[in-house]
């Protein structure tokens, strides 16, 4: 069966079917909004759907792995989900009681409270914000600066924690806000052109650099807001001991440390909270998506300590939604009773490694990475030569400027002068901006560094030298998002549902619900082959997207048809994924 196909009956009912989705389309095109998003790229129009699959309102079929931007951690309308929403439905309680005490209420807090980290749980307080991810992290950056008096938020590149004014204002894309922007470790497009270990060394000693600066221009603020995986900035995990240091560096200083889990909680990264990963526990958690199973709902937790609010200082009217506490409770326990997580864990990592031998076969995959059921695959131009110049870290090119060779173990410690002990072989022209403010004649101090350095320019002329010493093996491909484009555009053709995010809208995003089956999976990951495929054949320089791997047949040659069912067994496991939705 082909993947548009209608599900329907004759050809008359199909084409009455297929008119009715069109008009439903062409109304929403000329009565709603321009802001919209997903409907632009997904021109469906769903009318049924159940657990990984959705059935559009023409008949065509779709394996869902947008799942509401990781809202769906059950998949569409799982019967415990059901099954409590009908439970209060028929009981008579009052739906909307604003923050009055119910018992649905209390069941949901009960079941949250024993899901949360250790060291937290047992001296929390819970805030019930407006039903959106966007609003709790607006009632977190009010709780902070309420108990510390300060204002100041620290905030990474490439973050994204809502669309409210506030949260927007901590977000990648923000300008001329009250937060300090600070690195985000990352392995592919590293800041300062290393990645690992090293990469997130830097971004940590950045971090204390302006914290410790008097002349940083960032005053003492009132928290830190970080994500545990970056998704819309292009599914990115910090690195576990990153997330350390940044706990301990937060709690040295007395500054409130606060985790949005919006996307990433209730198991989707492979434990119940993605903070677990690291050990870390964060004196605030921004909670929603899943935590309402499939409603809207959305909470903040947070240490006892930090409740300095007066009463009415954050409220919202739809904070008291009883359907969503109800059917969050019901996610919440059948998450933990199943164990979803580490099955998330398990099969996350079966299909990122499925996902790598695709990255060997095709040059327009630069990057698969991803932790639990949030996956991405950054798509690239195959053509190009490696970012050398336009993504160089800032300061690497030019004369005469400070050249850090930074001991890992003990700290950076020796800044040598181009031209002056730089010695031999030694790449030159590190710290560009750095060597115009100190010249390469400029007096030292007793321990050897430069006059008029701030801790903040030695930490960069660090990036700067780290990034020299591994730039040969670290030249990520440009960003391809018109590639990304069409290959989201093919896996709908073929029945798959998949986002797109990253700083250029280039990854290409998998977010399956928790329950997805391994034939699902295994469906999945086929038909995304097979868009890659597609868009590969149809690329003038399709030579260079595909590698040919040695005794493999080109998937170009096995797939030449977009049909499923014309690939021997492929169109009945797919068909067979369908019905298990």
């Amino acid at each position: 069966m082909a993947v548009t196909e209608s599900v329907r009956g004759d050809t008359s009912d199909s084409a009455g079917v297929g008119a009715a989705h069109e008009g439903i389309l062409r109304r929403q095109s000329a009565r709603e909004s321009a802001a919209r998003t997903y409907a632009r790229a997904l021109p469906i129009v769903p009318v049924r759907a159940r657990g990984l699959t959705i059935e559009g309102a023409d008949g065509s079929r779709y394996l869902d792995c947008l799942s509401g931007a990781g809202t769906l951690a059950l998949g569409h309308n799982h019967p415990v989900v059901l099954e409590a929403i009908r439970k209060v439905l028929d009981s008579g309680a009052p739906l909307h009681v604003l923050d009055l005490a119910t018992p649905v209420k209390d069941a949901f807090i009960t079941e949250l409270f024993r899901t949360l980290p250790p060291g937290l749980a047992d001296n929390a307080r819970v805030q019930f914000c407006g039903p959106a991810g966007t609003d709790a992290v607006e009632a977190a950056f009010k709780l902070v600066r309420a108990a510390t008096g300060r204002t100041g938020i620290l905030a990474f590149s490439g973050a994204y924690h809502g669309m409210t004014a506030g949260a927007l204002e901590a977000s990648g894309g923000a300008y001329d806000v009250r937060v300090a922007r600070l690195p985000y470790p990352q392995d592919y497009r590293c800041p300062f052109g290393v990645g690992g270990e090293q990469g997130a060394e830097l971004a940590a000693r950045w971090t204390e650099s302006v914290l410790d600066d008097p002349k940083s221009g960032v005053r003492h603020p009132a928290g830190m807001i970080l994500e545990p995986v970056q998704g819309e900035g292009g599914v990115i995990p910090a690195p576990d001991e990153w997330m350390r240091r940044m706990r301990q560096i937060t709690a040295d200083r007395s500054i409130p440390l606060i985790a949005d889990e919006v996307q990433t909680g209730v198991g989707r990264t492979g434990s119940f909270w993605a903070v677990e990963h690291s050990g870390v526990t964060p004196d605030v958690m921004v909670l929603s998506k899943a935590i309402g199973g499939s409603l809207p709902l959305a909470v903040i937790v947070y240490r006892d300590d930090l409740d300095a609010w007066q009463p009415g200082a954050h409220a919202g009217t739809f904070r008291g939604n009883q359907l969503a506490m109800a059917a969050g409770m019901a996610t919440l326990a059948y998450v933990r009773e199943n164990r979803l997580a580490e099955r998330a864990a398990d099969l996350g990592t079966r299909m990122l490694n499925q996902l790598r031998g695709l990255a060997a076969e095709f040059d327009c995959i630069g990057d698969v990475r991803g932790r639990g059921l949030m996956i991405g695959v950054e798509v690239v131009e195959p053509e190009a030569d490696p970012l050398r110049e336009r993504e160089r870290p800032a300061g690497v090119a030019g004369e005469g400027g400070v050249l850090a060779d930074p001991d890992w173990r003990g700290g950076v410690s020796d800044l040598a002068v181009l031209g002056d002990s730089a010695g031999p072989g030694k790449p030159r022209g590190a710290g560009d901006e750095v060597g115009r403010l100190v010249g390469p004649d400029s007096a030292r101090t007793p321990g050897g560094w430069p006059t008029g350095l701030t801790s903040a320019d030695r930490v960069a002329g660090a990036a700067a030298a780290a990034a020299i010493q591994s730039s040969q093996d670290h030249h990520p491909r440009p960003a391809a998002p018109e590639l990304a484009v069409a290959i989201q555009r093919e896996c709908l053709r073929r029945g798959l549902i998949v986002e797109l995010g990253g700083r250029h809208s280039s990854v290409v995003r998998l977010l399956p619900p928790l329950t997805i089956s391994d034939e699902q999976a295994t469906a999945v990951l086929d038909r995304l082959a097979d868009a890659v495929a597609a868009v590969s054949r149809s690329h003038p320089g399709n030579d260079r997207l595909q590698r040919p791997q040695p005794g493999q047949q080109r998937r170009a040659d096995r797939a030449e048809s977009t049909n499923r069912g014309d690939r021997p067994g492929r169109g009945d496991r797919a068909d067979r994924a369908d019905e298990a939705g």
